[in-house]
């Protein structure tokens, strides 16, 4: 167990370097044109270097070095790790096509899946904990890890953004492994919140630098494995839902993103501008209003999740309802009619139906 002073210098170590690394990466992007060029998609109107996430890695790195926490699967969680980074890196490179870069993601939860750390049980409400099968267990695994990865990238489309979400899902773990005494989980938390903060120095609009699918792929990855050496891992009911509502937002824009796509008849990985970030700005809040609309929010399901994970069964059903409201609520303010798009999406699946028995 780390000493507050070891866990407050590792936190200190990872800030500054990221700190100190993000103007060199900045550097080396303009000098290699390693940058996001403006299109009518996106928000900036100059070409920004894309790969920051390189800094936030580096500064978890130096971090790391110092703490030494160890784990089993440690090896294979840093294997895992560099695979999504590098992943994420060719894509901002060379646009990598979709399916490739699912398979890098695949890759990097297949190596941490098989070597050992997977999603053994849940806990579910009148049921109590179910164990998972190990093939089961692998898949879901691979899925969890995957899906948390894509849903951050997803949501990085306005500066700071992905990286103030992640640092609040990642101030959220921290707490509940503070009250569940995860140490190994603690100690990763410090070194992802000092990095991806020192990064957000230069991140913050204007953003000096993105962090690109480098970072988002990364962080996603590293929210999927922090929750699965915690909080899968405790007794509380709703276990399975506490991840998720550590990211919600997050989540729910990956899934509506995909009822949109389904409805509109594309491709899951074709990009648009109906994420909820677009709609913040197109109801009128402006670029920094809407990064901390999103934050607020993202800080309610934090507390919501914190609140759920040493919960009785009758307090998990009541925040859930509260999870819900909060849906809701942010749904209200993005203006999403999100009954009219299911309805509409229903309805084409019937008329569909119905040509085809004719």
């Amino acid at each position: 167990m780390w000493s507050a002073a070891e866990l407050l210098i590792a936190f200190v170590i990872a800030l500054l370097t990221a700190i100190i690394t993000t103007p060199i990466i900045i550097w080396i992007s303009k000098k290699c044109n390693l940058v996001d060029q403006p299109d009518n998609r996106k928000q900036h109107q100059r070409a920004v270097p894309s790969i920051g996430g390189l800094a936030i890695f580096i500064g978890i790195a130096a971090g790391f070095l110092y703490l030494q926490p160890e784990h089993p699967q440690m090896t294979a969680i840093i294997i895992g790790g560099i695979i999504m980074l590098l992943t994420g890196f060719l894509d901002d490179i060379l646009d990598l096509r979709p399916g490739t870069k699912l398979l890098g993601q695949i890759g990097a939860a297949s190596v941490v899946a098989y070597s050992g750390l997977v999603i053994e049980k849940v806990t579910l409400p009148f049921m109590g904990t179910v164990f998972l099968g190990e093939y089961v267990g692998i898949a879901l695994t691979i899925f969890w890890i995957v899906a948390a990865a894509n849903a951050i990238n997803l949501i990085d489309g306005l500066d700071g953004l992905a990286g103030g979400v992640s640092t609040i899902a990642f101030t959220s773990i921290l707490i509940m492994a503070i009250m569940d005494y995860r140490v190994i989980v603690i100690g990763l938390c410090v070194l992802l919140i000092g990095a991806t903060l020192g990064f957000l120095a230069f991140n913050f609009h204007p953003a000096k630098i993105f962090m690109g699918d480098t970072g988002a792929l990364f962080l996603g990855y590293s929210i999927a494995i922090i929750s699965m050496l915690g909080l899968f891992k405790n007794v509380a009911f709703f276990s399975f839902v506490i991840p998720i509502i550590v990211i919600a937002l997050p989540v729910f824009d990956t899934l509506l993103a995909i009822i949109r796509r389904i409805n509109n008849k594309q491709g899951i990985s074709v990009a648009d501008r109906n994420h909820i970030h677009y709609l913040l700005l197109k109801n009128g809040y402006s670029h920094r209003q809407s990064v901390w609309i999103i934050y607020a929010f993202s800080m309610f399901f934090g507390v919501m999740a914190i609140v759920v994970n040493n919960a009785q069964l009758m307090t998990s059903l009541a925040v859930f309802c509260f999870v819900l409201l909060g849906i809701h609520l942010f749904s209200v303010v993005c203006g999403i009619r999100a009954r009219g798009s299911f309805i509409s999406l229903v309805n084409k699946k019937e008329e569909l139906h119905k040509r085809r028995l004719k």
